[in-house]
């Protein structure tokens, strides 16, 4: 609506000076709790207990500092890239954050104060000109010389604003310790992750081997016994038959079991091939739209077809879906693929299926997520850094 636009043009023009307004008066409550931890830290050197439970009610109330921090620089001023929120962040880093935040803050406060200045000054000078007790020259001088001052002061503030978001990006990422600790934590995760997902692959094909190509072969061999002992040209014939129908069914079973266990067919053809042959077996329709500038990785291939296949399975098997669309893209430096079927959601995302999906997409430093309220859509998400 038109009132709505206005607003937020007028609100976009504001979220800077509010935002640093807001700044001054949060730096005013952080250097109290400086003042106050630093006091307390002091006063319990002596006792080691004592100290032990100032320095955690510090780190405590640092991190909600912080936490306030962000959302203001979110919410009021353009910060951009900041770090995200993480628990690698020493209280170090974070105190050393707070003291930083007291020079902008100061500024801030500078800041508005020359502006207050500045508007007494021109009511003042406002004042006179109605009075008559300027001439029109030096009042032409003043409005000259106030509007370069309001100018000035502006891009005071938008730097004063920058300022602030540069202390936040450069003191709130962890340091590279910290992060090749976290990082070497995410691997061995991961690790375990991936393992955990082939030991469950492995169960599945065991199963499907068991269950489904072991007794259709067994059955065979039985069928054949029959045709062998049958002196009957005619029904010996229908066994024959009916065996190389079932022939050609184990085939077919065999087929999607070593699809399973490695997409061959990825070798020779790229991501939107191989998935237009899945979906011409699939039960229910399938809609393919790939569009990659050019082949990504085959470890990244390799995962989206495992992704796809266990969504059009799900759909078909479990969802009753009409229809199932498929769409491939790269945005802002990601492999993006789109699942999105029609059929009644309820999907269990700790099923095997979908957790060793997650598992097969975090060891490549991707993203998968489903949405599958009940009674439909289901939506599959899965993102993989290209490179």
């Amino acid at each position: 609506m038109p009132g709505e636009r206005r607003t937020r043009r007028w609100w976009a023009r504001l979220r800077l000076p509010v935002g640093v307004v807001a700044g001054s008066a949060t730096a005013a409550v952080e250097l109290g709790f400086l003042t106050v931890a630093a006091v307390a830290l002091a006063v319990s050197a002596p006792a080691p207990a004592a100290s032990r439970r100032v320095t955690d009610l510090t780190r405590r109330y640092a991190e909600q500092l912080v936490a306030l921090e962000r959302r203001r620089l979110a919410g009021l001023l353009p910060a951009g890239d900041l770090p995200p929120q993480s628990r690698e962040v020493a209280t170090r880093r974070q105190v050393g954050y707070l003291a930083a935040r007291l020079l902008p803050g100061t500024l801030g406060l500078l800041a508005y104060a020359v502006l207050g200045i500045g508007l007494v000054l021109a009511g003042i000078v406002l004042r006179a000109a109605v009075r008559g007790e300027l001439s029109l020259l030096d009042a032409l001088s003043q409005v000259v010389v106030g509007a370069v001052l309001l100018l000035l002061n502006i891009q005071a503030l938008a730097s004063i604003a920058a300022l602030d978001v540069r202390l936040a990006r450069r003191l709130l990422r962890p340091d590279s310790r910290a992060e090749l600790t976290r990082r070497v934590q995410e691997l061995t995760t991961s690790r375990a992750a991936v393992i955990a997902a082939v030991d469950a692959e492995r169960q599945r094909i065991e199963r499907d081997l068991h269950d489904g190509l072991q007794q259709r072969l067994v059955a065979l061999g039985m069928l054949l016994g029959r045709a062998r002992r049958s002196h009957d040209s005619d029904r010996t014939r229908a066994l024959v038959i009916q065996a190389h129908e079932d022939v050609q069914r184990a085939v077919e079973e065999l087929r999607e079991v070593a699809w399973r266990v490695y997409p061959s067919a990825l070798d020779g053809s790229d991501l939107g091939e191989v998935l237009a042959m899945v979906a011409r077996r699939s039960e229910v329709p399938v809609r393919i739209r790939c569009d990659l500038p050019q082949r990504p990785e085959r470890q990244i291939e390799t995962v989206l077809y495992f992704v796809a296949c266990e969504a059009l399975t799900n759909a078909a098997k479990h969802a009753a879906a009409t229809l199932v669309v498929v769409e491939i893209g790269v945005r802002e430096g990601w492999v993006r693929m789109r699942v999105h079927d029609d059929g009644v959601g309820g999907a269990d995302l700790t099923g095997r299926g979908l957790s060793g999906l997650m598992r097969r997409v975090a060891a490549l430093d991707g993203r998968l997520g489903v949405t599958s309220p009940a009674g439909g859509p289901t939506t599959v998400l899965a993102e993989l850094p290209c490179g």
